[in-house]
């Protein structure tokens, strides 16, 4: 029985994967920029002398959905959604480069643009830094304008610009911490096309019922598997029954 009764225990290990998965999508639902984890199940098979008897089934996360979620105008200058499969250089707290579409973005006193999250946002030249200013503008292209403290509103000046990458292509992964990053410690070139909408905000994607009716079927398969163990028991006892002698 013991053949049921590992296959069973690692179809069970599968299913808390999996509630752990959508129970980070659904924590995370109304998270700026949050990309919904994805899950997948195969069959592993044993390897060894002999045929091949037992396949386990194996499930875990894979990737991220990069499909973009809902844009909401906020009317905030330091808000930006980004655009297609456009990413935001930000630097991880190991000081690697990472990427991330949250774009909630924040002035510290010191003049630091960081996510909310508290990631420095990357410039040209590393973090960025920006100077006291009367009005601060981010561009399409990601080109940041300041109007300097009792200057022309008309003529505002560059000051740095919001380095975007791109992930088509790309082998990025997605860590513990929700940052992207590119496989091998890469670093995403990049790209003069990318774009983003300034004075909004891109929410989360994943959508609260498909992850609630997974969530289901993931509890409901974990329940099962535990039926089979309790069937394997039941079924040993007999056997164990039968082999007794006679008193």
């Amino acid at each position: 029985m013991d053949r049921l009764i590992y296959t069973s225990l690692t179809a069970m290990r599968g299913s808390m994967a999996r509630q752990t998965a959508v129970a980070n999508n659904l924590a995370n639902a109304q998270t700026i920029g949050f990309r919904s984890e994805i899950t997948r199940a195969q069959a592993a098979w044993l390897d060894g002398q002999g045929m091949d008897t037992r396949a386990y089934g194996v499930e875990a996360v894979i990737g991220a959905d990069m499909r973009a979620g809902t844009v909401t105008a906020t009317g905030r200058d330091l808000d930006i959604a980004l655009q297609g499969d456009a990413l935001l250089a930000v630097q991880a707290p190991d000081g690697s480069a990472a990427y991330t579409r949250r774009g909630d973005l924040q002035l510290s006193p010191s003049g630091l643009l960081a996510t909310a999250d508290g990631h420095p946002v990357q410039g040209q030249q590393g973090p960025i830094t920006l100077p006291p200013a009367d009005a601060i503008t981010i561009e399409s292209d990601g080109r940041i304008l300041i109007v300097p403290p009792g200057g022309d509103a008309s003529q505002p000046q560059e000051v740095d610009r919001l380095r975007l990458g791109t992930s088509t292509g790309a082998d990025i992964v997605k860590g513990l911490d929700g940052l992207f990053r590119v496989r091998g410690d890469g670093v995403l070139p990049d790209d003069p096309d990318a774009r983003l909408i300034a004075r909004s905000l891109e929410g989360s994607n994943v959508n609260p019922t498909a992850a609630m009716v997974e969530m289901i079927e993931a509890s409901k398969a974990w329940d099962t598997q535990l039926k089979l163990i309790s069937s394997a028991r039941d079924l040993d006892n007999a056997s164990a029954s039968l082999m007794q002698l006679p008193s």
